[in-house]
């Protein structure tokens, strides 16, 4: 099984590059970020076509994420549990059934954080508390499951082209970073860390001042795998030439391959 994720920074912007990337991949599961797009405003038809079925968790103009897949969905929960105010569309969970028993996947848009000195990062940090509570719960059921998404945290100085001018943004901050492992140490696995040992190997790429074409970026996008789903990890891998596409993402997608015979 073939499970992907992919912060594509607006549905609309980017819906040609998707469906051509999902016709030259053919991911089983993708999990979308930031669709920025209402439930009903998303193009489900177009990837129906291509024989997936979707699940959506929009909200208008910002956030949003999506699952598809090419095998039904047994179950769909929309929202992060722990805080019914929260109204922000940033996490949508899916039961798969597959040969060998059922694969839980969740599409996560975690909170970016800046600026450090406003309510945004409180409201990342109480975010990543939520998330280490519900993995917990997750990990209770002895399932195989990927926690897919964009985390906005660079886990390492291996995973930014330049750490210390990073050093108070939230997305590298103490205190970010400290969570992030605190949810790993629950018994998780970074897939791309598991199959991969270079550094500077990056997910996103600012389109500001030129990061793209230095190669000035980080990775801030991870499939975290419970215990049950690492132990079928196959390869992960970075498709990273879809940041020179004509209209592309800041993000590019990253996939994972699971043995589910």
């Amino acid at each position: 099984m073939k499970i992907s994720t992919w912060n594509i920074n607006g549905i609309k912007a980017r819906l040609d590059g998707l469906l051509t990337w999902l016709e030259q991949a053919k991911p089983d599961v993708a999990c979308l970020q930031e669709i920025k797009s209402v439930d009903e405003g998303f193009p489900s038809e177009r990837f129906e076509e291509l024989g997936y079925n979707v699940a959506v968790h929009g909200q208008k103009s910002f956030n949003g994420v999506a699952v598809l897949s090419k095998k039904p969905f047994d179950e769909i929960i929309k929202g992060l549990p722990g805080d019914d105010e929260d109204d922000h569309a940033r996490y949508l969970e899916v039961v798969i059934s597959t040969d060998s028993g059922v694969v839980r996947v969740a599409s996560i848009y975690l909170p970016n954080g800046n600026p450090v000195d406003t309510e945004k990062f409180p409201y990342k940090l109480r975010w990543m508390d939520r998330l280490r509570d519900h993995t917990q719960d997750l990990l209770a059921l002895e399932e195989p499951f990927v926690l897919a998404g964009d985390y906005n945290v660079i886990p390492t100085d291996d995973d930014v082209h330049a750490p210390d001018a990073w050093r108070g943004d939230a997305l590298f901050r103490p205190e970010t970073l400290d969570k992030f492992h605190t949810l790993l140490n629950l018994g998780l696995t970074d897939a791309y860390r598991a199959c991969h040992f270079e550094s500077h190997q990056y997910t996103f790429w600012d389109f500001q001042r030129g990061a793209w074409q230095k190669d000035h970026g980080i990775r801030i996008d991870h499939l975290l795998l419970s215990p049950q789903a690492a132990d079928r990890l196959q390869g992960c891998e970075i498709d990273r030439f879809t940041r020179g596409w004509e209209k592309p993402s800041d993000h590019v997608p990253v996939w994972i391959e699971l043995n589910t015979d």
